[in-house]
Protein backbone atom coordinates (compact mmCIF):
# COMPACT_ATOMS: atom_id res chain seq x y z
CA UNK A 1 0.00 0.00 0.00
CA UNK A 2 1.37 3.39 -0.99
CA UNK A 3 0.71 6.30 1.38
CA UNK A 4 1.85 9.87 1.60
CA UNK A 5 1.03 11.34 4.99
CA UNK A 6 0.79 15.13 5.31
CA UNK A 7 2.78 16.84 8.01
CA UNK A 8 0.07 19.42 8.54
CA UNK A 9 -2.24 21.62 6.50
CA UNK A 10 -0.53 22.03 3.17
CA UNK A 11 2.45 20.21 4.68
CA UNK A 12 5.17 18.32 2.87
CA UNK A 13 5.46 14.56 2.52
CA UNK A 14 7.90 12.04 1.15
CA UNK A 15 8.03 11.92 -2.61
CA UNK A 16 9.84 9.72 -5.13
CA UNK A 17 12.52 11.33 -7.34
CA UNK A 18 10.49 10.78 -10.53
CA UNK A 19 7.45 12.32 -8.84
CA UNK A 20 9.58 15.31 -7.92
CA UNK A 21 10.49 15.70 -11.58
CA UNK A 22 6.80 15.70 -12.51
CA UNK A 23 6.22 18.45 -9.95
CA UNK A 24 8.96 20.42 -11.67
CA UNK A 25 7.16 19.77 -14.97
CA UNK A 26 3.94 21.27 -13.61
CA UNK A 27 5.86 24.31 -12.37
CA UNK A 28 7.55 24.70 -15.76
CA UNK A 29 4.20 24.51 -17.54
CA UNK A 30 2.75 27.16 -15.23
CA UNK A 31 5.69 29.44 -16.00
CA UNK A 32 4.80 29.09 -19.67
CA UNK A 33 1.08 29.80 -19.06
CA UNK A 34 0.21 26.34 -20.39
CA UNK A 35 -3.52 25.72 -20.74
CA UNK A 36 -5.49 22.78 -22.10
CA UNK A 37 -9.13 21.81 -21.56
CA UNK A 38 -9.64 18.08 -22.10
CA UNK A 39 -12.60 17.10 -24.30
CA UNK A 40 -14.39 13.76 -24.47
CA UNK A 41 -12.46 10.89 -26.07
CA UNK A 42 -14.84 11.06 -29.03
CA UNK A 43 -14.12 14.75 -29.62
CA UNK A 44 -10.41 14.12 -29.08
CA UNK A 45 -10.44 11.42 -31.75
CA UNK A 46 -12.20 13.70 -34.24
CA UNK A 47 -9.75 16.55 -33.70
CA UNK A 48 -6.56 14.50 -34.03
CA UNK A 49 -7.95 12.75 -37.14
CA UNK A 50 -8.03 16.03 -39.08
CA UNK A 51 -5.52 16.49 -41.92
CA UNK A 52 -2.23 17.97 -40.75
CA UNK A 53 -2.58 16.64 -37.20
CA UNK A 54 -0.19 13.71 -37.66
CA UNK A 55 2.64 15.44 -35.80
CA UNK A 56 2.61 17.94 -32.92
CA UNK A 57 3.26 21.60 -33.66
CA UNK A 58 2.81 23.06 -30.18
CA UNK A 59 3.19 22.26 -26.49
CA UNK A 60 -0.57 21.68 -26.22
CA UNK A 61 -0.29 19.17 -29.08
CA UNK A 62 2.30 17.25 -27.06
CA UNK A 63 0.81 17.37 -23.55
CA UNK A 64 -2.84 17.87 -24.38
CA UNK A 65 -3.64 16.16 -27.66
CA UNK A 66 -1.00 13.42 -27.14
CA UNK A 67 0.40 13.77 -30.65
CA UNK A 68 3.83 12.38 -31.57
CA UNK A 69 6.47 15.09 -31.76
CA UNK A 70 9.97 15.75 -33.02
CA UNK A 71 12.32 16.12 -30.02
CA UNK A 72 13.47 19.57 -31.18
CA UNK A 73 9.89 20.89 -30.87
CA UNK A 74 10.11 21.06 -27.08
CA UNK A 75 12.35 23.33 -25.08
CA UNK A 76 15.30 21.32 -23.70
CA UNK A 77 14.08 21.81 -20.10
CA UNK A 78 10.67 20.30 -20.81
CA UNK A 79 12.11 17.45 -22.86
CA UNK A 80 14.59 16.65 -20.07
CA UNK A 81 11.88 16.66 -17.40
CA UNK A 82 9.68 14.27 -19.38
CA UNK A 83 12.68 12.03 -20.00
CA UNK A 84 13.81 12.01 -16.34
CA UNK A 85 10.27 11.19 -15.24
CA UNK A 86 10.15 8.19 -17.60
CA UNK A 87 7.24 9.72 -19.50
CA UNK A 88 8.55 9.46 -23.07
CA UNK A 89 8.10 6.62 -25.53
CA UNK A 90 9.16 6.19 -29.17
CA UNK A 91 6.51 7.00 -31.79
CA UNK A 92 8.33 6.10 -35.00
CA UNK A 93 10.31 8.16 -37.52
CA UNK A 94 12.51 9.56 -34.76
CA UNK A 95 9.52 11.09 -33.00
CA UNK A 96 8.49 10.73 -29.37
CA UNK A 97 5.21 10.66 -27.54
CA UNK A 98 4.40 11.76 -23.99
CA UNK A 99 2.87 9.11 -21.74
CA UNK A 100 1.21 11.80 -19.66
CA UNK A 101 -1.17 14.69 -20.35
CA UNK A 102 -1.64 17.96 -18.47
CA UNK A 103 -5.03 19.64 -18.17
CA UNK A 104 -6.23 22.92 -16.70
CA UNK A 105 -9.01 23.16 -14.13
CA UNK A 106 -9.75 26.07 -11.74
CA UNK A 107 -6.28 27.63 -12.07
CA UNK A 108 -4.54 24.31 -11.38
CA UNK A 109 -2.86 21.77 -13.65
CA UNK A 110 -3.54 18.04 -13.40
CA UNK A 111 -1.42 15.26 -14.84
CA UNK A 112 -3.24 12.20 -16.16
CA UNK A 113 -2.87 9.42 -18.70
CA UNK A 114 -2.15 10.12 -22.35
CA UNK A 115 -4.75 9.58 -25.05
CA UNK A 116 -6.06 7.04 -25.87
CA UNK A 117 -6.93 5.85 -22.36
CA UNK A 118 -7.25 2.20 -23.35
CA UNK A 119 -5.24 0.72 -20.49
CA UNK A 120 -7.12 -0.92 -17.64
CA UNK A 121 -5.20 1.26 -15.17
CA UNK A 122 -5.46 4.50 -17.14
CA UNK A 123 -6.00 7.65 -15.08
CA UNK A 124 -8.85 9.47 -16.75
CA UNK A 125 -9.60 13.19 -16.84
CA UNK A 126 -12.30 14.79 -18.99
CA UNK A 127 -15.56 16.74 -19.06
CA UNK A 128 -16.86 14.83 -16.02
CA UNK A 129 -13.89 16.22 -14.05
CA UNK A 130 -14.96 19.79 -14.84
CA UNK A 131 -18.60 19.11 -13.98
CA UNK A 132 -17.62 17.37 -10.75
CA UNK A 133 -15.48 20.35 -9.73
CA UNK A 134 -18.32 22.74 -10.54
CA UNK A 135 -20.73 20.69 -8.42
CA UNK A 136 -18.34 20.75 -5.45
CA UNK A 137 -17.89 24.50 -5.87
CA UNK A 138 -21.65 25.10 -5.94
CA UNK A 139 -22.30 22.89 -2.91
CA UNK A 140 -19.58 24.45 -0.80
CA UNK A 141 -20.76 27.95 -1.78
CA UNK A 142 -24.29 27.18 -0.55
CA UNK A 143 -23.14 25.22 2.51
CA UNK A 144 -19.49 25.70 3.49
CA UNK A 145 -17.61 22.78 5.00
CA UNK A 146 -16.94 22.93 8.72
CA UNK A 147 -13.50 24.22 9.80
CA UNK A 148 -10.74 21.60 9.50
CA UNK A 149 -13.20 19.23 7.82
CA UNK A 150 -12.08 15.66 7.23
CA UNK A 151 -12.43 15.43 3.45
CA UNK A 152 -12.30 12.07 1.66
CA UNK A 153 -12.30 11.77 -2.14
CA UNK A 154 -13.40 8.21 -2.91
CA UNK A 155 -11.96 6.86 -6.17
CA UNK A 156 -9.88 10.01 -6.46
CA UNK A 157 -8.42 9.37 -9.93
CA UNK A 158 -6.30 12.41 -10.80
CA UNK A 159 -7.25 14.00 -7.47
CA UNK A 160 -9.70 16.62 -8.69
CA UNK A 161 -12.33 16.21 -5.97
CA UNK A 162 -9.93 16.28 -3.06
CA UNK A 163 -7.91 19.20 -4.39
CA UNK A 164 -10.94 21.35 -5.27
CA UNK A 165 -12.70 20.70 -1.95
CA UNK A 166 -9.57 21.19 0.15
CA UNK A 167 -8.82 24.52 -1.50
CA UNK A 168 -12.38 25.89 -1.56
CA UNK A 169 -13.09 24.85 2.03
CA UNK A 170 -9.80 26.17 3.35
CA UNK A 171 -9.05 22.79 4.93
CA UNK A 172 -5.87 22.47 2.88
CA UNK A 173 -5.81 18.69 3.27
CA UNK A 174 -7.77 15.66 2.13
CA UNK A 175 -7.61 11.89 1.83
CA UNK A 176 -7.84 10.23 -1.58
CA UNK A 177 -8.69 6.56 -2.05
CA UNK A 178 -8.39 4.50 -5.21
CA UNK A 179 -7.82 0.93 -6.38
CA UNK A 180 -5.31 2.16 -8.97
CA UNK A 181 -1.76 2.83 -7.69
CA UNK A 182 -1.00 5.01 -10.71
CA UNK A 183 -4.04 7.18 -9.94
CA UNK A 184 -2.83 7.65 -6.37
CA UNK A 185 0.62 8.57 -7.60
CA UNK A 186 -0.65 11.25 -9.97
CA UNK A 187 -3.27 12.48 -7.49
CA UNK A 188 -0.54 13.03 -4.86
CA UNK A 189 1.60 14.93 -7.37
CA UNK A 190 -1.32 17.06 -8.55
CA UNK A 191 -2.37 17.83 -4.98
CA UNK A 192 1.12 18.81 -3.91
CA UNK A 193 1.43 21.10 -6.95
CA UNK A 194 -1.83 22.75 -5.86
CA UNK A 195 -0.64 23.22 -2.28
CA UNK A 196 -2.90 20.52 -0.85
CA UNK A 197 -1.69 17.80 1.53
CA UNK A 198 -3.23 14.61 0.18
CA UNK A 199 -3.02 11.34 2.11
CA UNK A 200 -3.49 8.47 -0.31
CA UNK A 201 -5.05 5.12 0.53
CA UNK A 202 -4.93 2.14 -1.82
CA UNK A 203 -8.10 0.04 -1.71
CA UNK A 204 -11.74 -0.27 -2.72
CA UNK A 205 -13.23 0.43 0.73
CA UNK A 206 -12.90 2.95 3.55
CA UNK A 207 -11.49 0.56 6.14
CA UNK A 208 -8.16 2.41 6.23
CA UNK A 209 -9.79 5.83 6.56
CA UNK A 210 -9.64 6.43 10.30
CA UNK A 211 -11.94 9.06 11.72
CA UNK A 212 -15.52 9.93 10.69
CA UNK A 213 -15.87 11.85 7.44
CA UNK A 214 -17.18 15.42 7.33
CA UNK A 215 -17.21 15.71 3.55
CA UNK A 216 -17.12 12.70 1.22
CA UNK A 217 -16.75 13.13 -2.53
CA UNK A 218 -17.25 10.61 -5.30
CA UNK A 219 -17.16 10.73 -9.10
CA UNK A 220 -17.45 7.01 -9.89
CA UNK A 221 -17.60 5.40 -13.33
CA UNK A 222 -21.10 4.86 -14.69
CA UNK A 223 -20.78 3.10 -18.06
CA UNK A 224 -20.81 -0.65 -18.66
CA UNK A 225 -17.34 -1.30 -20.05
CA UNK A 226 -16.66 -4.70 -21.58
CA UNK A 227 -12.90 -4.29 -21.11
CA UNK A 228 -13.40 -3.54 -17.38
CA UNK A 229 -11.30 -0.37 -17.36
CA UNK A 230 -11.35 0.81 -13.76
CA UNK A 231 -12.01 4.45 -14.54
CA UNK A 232 -14.95 3.63 -16.82
CA UNK A 233 -16.73 0.43 -15.73
CA UNK A 234 -19.65 1.08 -13.38
CA UNK A 235 -20.68 -2.59 -13.10
CA UNK A 236 -24.28 -3.77 -12.83
CA UNK A 237 -27.44 -1.66 -12.78
CA UNK A 238 -26.46 -0.54 -16.29
CA UNK A 239 -23.33 1.02 -14.78
CA UNK A 240 -24.78 2.33 -11.51
CA UNK A 241 -23.54 -0.43 -9.19
CA UNK A 242 -20.19 1.16 -8.32
CA UNK A 243 -21.80 4.52 -7.54
CA UNK A 244 -24.31 2.89 -5.23
CA UNK A 245 -21.62 0.88 -3.44
CA UNK A 246 -19.49 3.99 -2.94
CA UNK A 247 -22.44 5.95 -1.62
CA UNK A 248 -23.45 3.22 0.83
CA UNK A 249 -19.89 2.95 2.14
CA UNK A 250 -19.51 6.72 2.45
CA UNK A 251 -22.72 7.51 4.32
CA UNK A 252 -22.03 4.80 6.87
CA UNK A 253 -18.81 6.66 7.73
CA UNK A 254 -20.20 10.21 7.78
CA UNK A 255 -19.89 12.22 10.95
CA UNK A 256 -23.12 13.74 12.32
CA UNK A 257 -23.98 16.57 9.95
CA UNK A 258 -21.49 15.25 7.37
CA UNK A 259 -22.40 14.90 3.71
CA UNK A 260 -21.57 13.08 0.52
CA UNK A 261 -21.35 14.91 -2.79
CA UNK A 262 -21.87 12.27 -5.49
CA UNK A 263 -21.53 13.01 -9.20
CA UNK A 264 -22.26 10.15 -11.57
CA UNK A 265 -24.49 8.86 -14.33
CA UNK A 266 -27.66 6.82 -14.15
CA UNK A 267 -29.43 4.73 -16.79
CA UNK A 268 -33.11 5.60 -17.09
CA UNK A 269 -35.32 2.63 -17.97
CA UNK A 270 -39.02 3.15 -18.77
CA UNK A 271 -38.82 6.58 -17.08
CA UNK A 272 -37.50 4.98 -13.86
CA UNK A 273 -34.21 5.89 -12.20
CA UNK A 274 -33.07 2.80 -10.28
CA UNK A 275 -30.05 4.59 -8.80
CA UNK A 276 -32.18 7.35 -7.33
CA UNK A 277 -34.52 4.81 -5.76
CA UNK A 278 -31.63 2.79 -4.29
CA UNK A 279 -29.92 5.92 -2.93
CA UNK A 280 -33.17 7.00 -1.30
CA UNK A 281 -33.44 3.66 0.45
CA UNK A 282 -29.81 3.80 1.59
CA UNK A 283 -30.26 7.33 2.89
CA UNK A 284 -33.30 6.31 4.92
CA UNK A 285 -31.44 3.41 6.53
CA UNK A 286 -28.53 5.67 7.56
CA UNK A 287 -30.55 8.64 8.83
CA UNK A 288 -29.56 10.81 5.87
CA UNK A 289 -31.46 13.25 3.72
CA UNK A 290 -31.13 13.01 -0.06
CA UNK A 291 -31.12 15.82 -2.59
CA UNK A 292 -31.01 14.50 -6.13
CA UNK A 293 -31.15 16.19 -9.51
CA UNK A 294 -30.24 15.63 -13.13
CA UNK A 295 -27.38 17.76 -14.40
CA UNK A 296 -27.74 16.61 -17.99
CA UNK A 297 -30.64 14.39 -19.13
CA UNK A 298 -28.86 12.66 -22.00
CA UNK A 299 -25.17 11.76 -22.43
CA UNK A 300 -23.27 8.97 -24.21
CA UNK A 301 -26.20 8.29 -26.53
CA UNK A 302 -23.97 6.04 -28.63
CA UNK A 303 -23.91 3.54 -25.75
CA UNK A 304 -27.60 2.83 -26.32
CA UNK A 305 -26.67 0.92 -29.48
CA UNK A 306 -24.92 -1.71 -27.37
CA UNK A 307 -26.58 -4.89 -26.11
CA UNK A 308 -25.98 -3.93 -22.47
CA UNK A 309 -28.28 -0.92 -22.95
CA UNK A 310 -30.97 -2.50 -25.09
CA UNK A 311 -33.72 -1.53 -22.59
CA UNK A 312 -32.36 1.89 -21.58
CA UNK A 313 -34.09 5.13 -22.58
CA UNK A 314 -31.19 7.45 -21.83
CA UNK A 315 -28.17 7.95 -19.57
CA UNK A 316 -28.46 10.99 -17.31
CA UNK A 317 -25.74 12.80 -15.42
CA UNK A 318 -26.88 13.23 -11.82
CA UNK A 319 -25.90 14.95 -8.58
CA UNK A 320 -26.82 13.30 -5.29
CA UNK A 321 -26.18 15.06 -1.97
CA UNK A 322 -26.64 12.86 1.08
CA UNK A 323 -26.44 14.56 4.49
CA UNK A 324 -26.26 12.77 7.82
CA UNK A 325 -28.57 13.89 10.61
CA UNK A 326 -26.77 16.10 13.21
Amino acid sequence: MRREGPAGLGGRFAIDPEDGVLLQLIDALRERSYCFVTPTPASHARVVARPGRETARSLADVLGWSLPFAPQLLEPELLALLDLAGMLEPAGDGRLRSRVRASSLMDELYLHSAYPTDGRDAVFFGPDSYRFAALIEAELASQPARPHAHIVDIGTGAGVGGVVAAKLSGAGAATGTDVNPLALRLAAINARAAGVALQTVLGDDLASVGRPIDLALANPPYIVDETKRRYRDGGGMHGGEVALAMARAAIERLAPGGRLILYTGSAIVACEDALRTALGEAAQRCSCTLRYREIDPDVFGEELERLAYRDVDRIALVAAILTKAP
